[in-house]
């Protein structure tokens, strides 16, 4: 079920693409010969934090896709750092910008009451749900459940041109989640896209500082432990994912092949 449109491109050549598992593929040039345009996935919070910088991380974010071109996809939540991220790429690069993918579960809780549109459940049994509205927030599609939505985001973004791949910004369990099971796909070789961190106010510190500890106790291996790059500022997110390298201690492993 849906509601609205989809995305938008910086640059260079992506390396050669792994193979993947879960009926997930990567592409560098469309069917018709064109170079797909650049997405990121955003993983982040359905909270806003307790300082003003976490959201206007966001709306910094938001306004440097849509100077690059670039199209979001993201959790399809409207509240907290996910909402902010959404409407602000919308009210600048317009509805076609922007893919929420949402399970069913989550709309009546990551939602701004505010905006919304119904639709029938995916079940088709009526249950009018209040999804986001297509003109403040973008296309919106809910799923059944929650790996459901973690494989199509992941897919659009291995579909997606140069320069695509996933950003982590501040948020909790979810949000951590997404961003290691990412890097962990990255490690086994079933993908090949950037994956970078918004580091805002030292929010990720303590995550640069586990990795380094795994590194010199032994369970992360040196040439892994910089699968997730560091940011400071959205300019500097976009130039990550642009000019991302492969760890070189990444597996390269032939998945759906056993």
């Amino acid at each position: 079920m849906e509601s609205g449109g989809a995305s938008p491109v910086p640059a260079p050549a992506t390396p050669a693409a792994a193979a993947v598992p879960s009926g997930l593929s990567q592409v560098t040039t469309a069917s018709n010969g064109t170079v797909p345009k650049t997405k990121i996935c955003v993983y982040c919070g359905a909270s806003s934090g307790n300082k003003p910088v976490y959201l206007q991380a966001a709306r910094d974010l938001a306004r440097v896709m849509a100077e690059n071109n670039i199209g979001l996809v993201y959790g399809g939540g409207t509240i907290g750092l996910m909402g902010e991220l959404a409407k602000s790429l919308v009210a600048l690069a317009g509805p076609d910008s922007v893919h929420g993918i949402i399970p069913e579960a989550l709309v009546r809780y990551e939602r701004d009451p505010t905006y919304t549109t119904k639709h029938d459940g995916t079940d088709g049994n009526n249950s009018d749900l209040a999804v986001p509205s297509v003109e403040v927030y973008g296309k919106t599609t809910v799923v059944k459940d929650m790996h459901t939505r973690k494989r199509m985001m992941a897919q659009e973004v291995l579909e997606a041109g140069p320069g695509s791949g996933f950003i982590a910004m501040s948020g909790g369990y979810g949000t951590f989640e997404e961003l290691l099971e990412t890097c962990t796909w990255s490690q086994l070789g079933i993908h090949t896209k950037g994956v970078c961190v918004l580091n805002v106010n030292g929010f990720y510190d303590g995550l640069f500082a586990w990795i380094r500890t795994a590194v010199d106790e032994g369970f992360i291996s040196e040439g892994n432990s910089t699968i997730i790059a560091e940011a400071k500022t959205p300019e500097e997110t976009i130039l990550a994912l642009r000019d991302y390298k492969l760890a070189p201690a990444v597996l390269k492993l032939s998945w759906g092949n056993e």
